[in-house]
């Protein structure tokens, strides 16, 4: 879509996040659709896909609604307070991969970021967007699942909070409500220095989307998986989170596993299919591959 295109569409800024819910509960509750615009980089590609919005059946179209939402400080910013961080909808992967405290206490975010693709993508992209978008490829979904992360959304009804284990109901499909804006993500962070993971696979390490993309966090203590956090890109029509293999990996300490079990519980928990980018025999060799080099780092001899 080029900038030209713009025409097409009713263009907004609000002032705060107080008008930016109304003006979406006002669409809702007309059925009518409205774009929340942070960096574009999923909405404009996504135009070329659809048909021309120059004329509707029966005459002129109603331009869609588009609200810039890109420089709002209500869904802006990084902050920790103690053991919990706190990212704003429209923080940028380039802005995580640059935070002081991510580096510190989330690197798993920052090494993620700069996978996610170019410095120009990073530069727009932004985790609010990868979550509505809600895309099973999703290398930003697929580190918030393995930090257990809970997406706070707002709406003229007020707040509330999902937890990313129920946030995915389907492919490209989300259970936050039509007049809810997804304000930040917060995560409740392991314990400084604790393990964690990060592998990408695809045509290249970044400017690709992933064939297979596994996160991880953990906590060991003794031996054990006090706490394992995972979740797979690429291989399931929603956000994979391993639930066979977190329950496998905390059930006994990390020295008894085998390898044959962990790739069982790793079949339970995807569903791979074939399509451009890859094949459901190749995702499931490197969907065993990685979760394997995981449990190895953490000190199961799979």
């Amino acid at each position: 879509m080029s900038l030209a295109d713009l025409r097409l569409f009713e263009m907004r800024h609000v002032a705060g996040l107080g008008p930016l819910c109304e003006i979406v509960a006002e669409r809702a509750a007309l059925g009518a659709p409205v774009t929340l615009l942070a960096g574009g980089t999923d909405w404009v590609v996504e135009q070329e896909l659809r048909p021309p919005l120059e004329v509707a059946a029966g005459g002129p179209a109603a331009p869609p609604l588009v609200v810039d939402v890109s420089r709002l400080s209500d869904l802006r910013g990084i902050s920790l307070s103690g053991d919990t961080l706190r990212v704003g909808a429209a923080t940028t992967y380039l802005e995580m991969l640059r935070s002081d405290a991510i580096a510190a206490r989330a690197p798993l975010l920052a090494r993620m970021s700069r996978d996610v693709g170019a410095v120009q993508i990073q530069a727009r992209g932004t985790l609010g967007g990868n979550l509505a978008t809600a895309s099973p490829a999703a290398d930003g979904a697929a580190a918030l699942a393995a930090y257990d992360a809970t997406v706070v959304v707002q709406s003229v009804r007020g707040e509330r909070r999902i937890p990313m284990s129920a946030l995915q109901t389907g492919y490209k499909r989300t259970s936050r409500a039509p007049d809810e804006v997804i304000v930040a993500v917060e995560i409740a962070l392991p314990a400084p220095g604790s393990p964690w993971y990060w592998r990408k696979i695809g045509a290249r390490r970044a400017q690709a989307i992933s064939k297979v993309a596994l996160a991880g966090v953990a906590e060991v203590r003794s031996g054990r998986a006090a706490r394992l956090g995972l979740g797979m890109a690429s291989v399931a029509p929603t956000t994979a989170l391993l639930p066979s293999v977190r329950a496998l990996c905390v059930s006994r300490p990390l020295a008894e596993l085998t390898g044959a079990e962990v790739d069982a519980a790793v079949a339970q928990d995807i569903s791979p299919i074939d399509d451009v980018r890859s094949t459901r025999g190749y995702r499931e060799h490197c969907a065993r591959g990685v979760v394997r080099e995981l449990l190895r780092q953490l000190g199961a001899p799979v």
